[in-house]
């Protein structure tokens, strides 16, 4: 066995979530809002006591994960695959505006985790990039089985990763639902057993 609990953390609020625009890799800032709910959540994390605590390098995960590092008295690594979605010709645009130019085309992404934006990744590769950071960790707590890691991303990628990680069928995926600026999920598995559980899912203060 190797690691044993994985807590993935949504970034605060910023500008584009206030204006109701598609983030995807686009470098968007955190409102006040999202600033003081960086500084909220931080103790909550810091009293699951994480060993280490790996961030998105986009900017909105960047300032987050600085913040919840600095109360757990840890430094931040930064994995450019635990990016969000890329979204291709989205990026940007409200959905009003993309249901203008591409009718149909956001239910459809809702549905189908295969499905991709125009130029952009669908559910599917974004799990593939992000998972191998969790097959790492694995090798890398071979022999310390009770580790516990945070990793500070996207809700996007949040939400695949855990279904990923779940081995949910691709199918079943629209049913995990959305998570809320810095709100959380935990993954949890016992010494005994590899598979990974559900422990909580869009927890927040």
């Amino acid at each position: 066995m190797s690691l044993r609990r994985l807590v993935l953390l949504r970034h605060g609020q910023t500008d584009y979530n206030v204006e109701g625009r598609m983030q995807g890799h686009i470098d968007s800032m955190l409102t006040e809002t999202g600033v003081a709910q960086a500084a909220a959540v931080a103790p909550e994390i810091a009293r699951i006591a994480p060993d280490r605590l790996i961030s998105s390098d986009l900017r909105r995960a960047v300032d987050t994960a600085d913040v919840v590092g600095a109360a757990c008295g840890l430094p931040v690594k930064f994995d450019s695959r635990l990016r969000e979605t890329h979204l291709g010709e989205w990026q940007g645009r409200t959905v009003p505006e993309i249901e203008e130019g591409w009718p149909g085309a956001i239910a459809a992404w809702r549905s189908d985790p295969a499905w991709r934006p125009p130029g952009g990744e669908s559910r599917i590769d974004v799990v593939r990039r992000a998972q191998p950071v969790v097959d790492e960790l694995d090798e890398e707590y071979a022999s310390a089985p009770d580790g516990t890691v945070v990793l500070v991303a996207h809700g996007g990628l949040i939400g695949g990763l855990v279904s990923g990680l779940l081995a949910l069928p691709t199918s079943s995926w629209p049913a995990i639902g959305g998570i809320g600026n810095c709100h959380w999920a935990v993954l949890a598995r016992r010494a005994d057993h590899p598979r990974w559980r559900l422990a909580g899912y869009n927890v927040g203060t």
